[in-house]
């Protein structure tokens, strides 16, 4: 039994070694706004999403654009004999996840002397690359 365990955990670690996951945390952006921009470059090729997210107006592109080149560095990091597959456009953004972050609460002054609550809100982002796999044709 514990050389079966061995085998698959050696399994799980080749298949986590082609994928590089980078994080961004407490995001002073709304998660909805985030996501607008997240699902534009989801199952993209990195070099595109990057122009994508380069020429976005949007102002979370910006921190987007940051966040996908870390993942890429991490990316050649853990694969430098495999540069040749970033320029050959088989690397692509596998998954892309915005999570809600801690939300600030605020009081603003409102008429007849109420008090009006403003959410200053954040979002968590992952983002992990992966190969590209080859369509086999049947």
């Amino acid at each position: 039994m514990g050389a079966r365990k061995r085998l698959m955990a050696e399994r799980f670690k080749e298949s986590k070694k082609a994928t590089a996951i980078a994080k961004l945390n407490d995001v002073p952006t709304s998660p909805r706004k985030m996501r607008l921009v997240a699902d534009t470059v989801r199952g993209v090729e990195v070099n595109r999403a990057l122009d994508l997210l380069h020429f976005s107006k949007r102002e979370a592109s910006i921190r987007l654009e940051k966040l996908l080149r870390s993942a890429i560095a991490n990316w050649e990091a853990k694969n430098p004999d495999s540069a040749k597959e970033l320029d050959n456009g088989n690397v692509i953004v596998k998954t892309i996840m915005v999570g809600e972050g801690r939300t600030l609460k605020r009081i603003r002054p409102c008429p007849q002397g109420r008090a009006g609550r403003i959410r200053k809100r954040s979002n968590h982002v992952t983002v992990v690359l992966d190969v590209k796999q080859p369509v086999e044709n049947k």
